[in-house]
This record gives structure tokens, C-alpha cells and sequence, in this order.
């Protein structure tokens, strides 16, 4: 007889997110070592921040989606995967340089997608991270 494998347990954090309690989502969920950031967009305090410009919105995108991290005692060091969704061809270097002055040190592997629009017209730029840090699920950040 073999023996089952537990299954990893999860730890959920919200954000301020309008949409999450109305979609039913969280900013952030960590599966074992690693911790998966939902889609984050320039939209904090009620507000769509930097309206019209793809290099802030970005940089703001990812701070809301580096903040999720925080609960799990995690950074940009422990960033493995990002994913920007753009809402137009003509954005993709001012959004690639805002993600090289973020992660140029670490380097994580990056996918960007020009897509039809967001949930909101003002918002150019959507993104996503993943972090891993080996025996996070076994230390008090990752379970509590």
C-alpha cells in the first residue's frame, strides 16, 4: 500500500479590489512554496492611478501585485513568473521597461499579451506574478 500525499495546504490574502469580493477571487493564494498573485492592475484607494500612461501604470501594477506579497514574507527576489496584459501594441516598451527596472537583478521568466481591453477603459496595463521560496509552506509566513 503507498501512501498519499497531503494536499498542500493554501493560504488566501485579499487586497482592496472592488471586483474580488464581487467575482469571487483572491489577490493571492499560497500552494505549498509557491504564492500565486491574481491579475493587478494601476487601481488603488478607489482610483485608476496614472490614467494614460503605460510606464506608471505598470510600475503601479506591480507594486499592488509585490504588496500581496508581503503577507508571505516574500519580495521581488523571490518573483519566478510575471505576465503583463496590455491593452495596446504601442505600450509594450514603456511596460518592458517598467518590468526591467523592477526585475532586471532577478530575471524571471515574463510573458506579455496585447489584449482587447480590461474591465475598466482607463486601464492600459493587467498583471500577474508568481513567487516561490523553497520551505515557505513550513515556516510561519507561509501558514498563517
Amino acid at each position: 500500500m503507498t501512501d498519499t500525499p497531503a494536499a498542500p495546504r493554501s493560504h488566501r490574502v485579499s487586497g482592496s479590489s472592488p471586483w474580488e469580493e464581487q467575482f469571487g477571487f483572491s489577490r493571492a493564494v499560497a500552494v505549498g512554496d509557491t504564492v500565486l498573485v491574481a491579475g493587478t492592475t494601476a487601481f488603488e484607494d478607489g482610483l485608476v492611478q496614472h490614467e494614460g500612461d503605460p510606464f506608471r501604470q505598470t510600475l503601479a501594477a506591480f507594486g499592488v501585485a509585490l504588496k500581496a506579497l508581503a503577507p508571505y514574507g516574500l519580495s521581488v527576489a523571490d518573483v519566478v513568473r510575471t505576465r503583463m496584459y496590455l491593452t495596446h501594441v504601442r505600450d509594450c516598451d514603456e511596460a518592458g521597461r517598467a518590468h526591467k527596472q523592477l526585475f532586471d537583478t532577478v530575471r524571471p521568466v515574463s510573458t506579455m499579451v496585447v489584449v482587447e481591453g480590461l474591465i475598466d477603459s482607463r486601464m492600459m496595463v493587467e498583471v500577474e506574478i508568481e513567487a516561490y521560496r523553497a520551505g515557505l509552506a513550513t515556516s510561519s509566513e507561509g501558514t498563517q
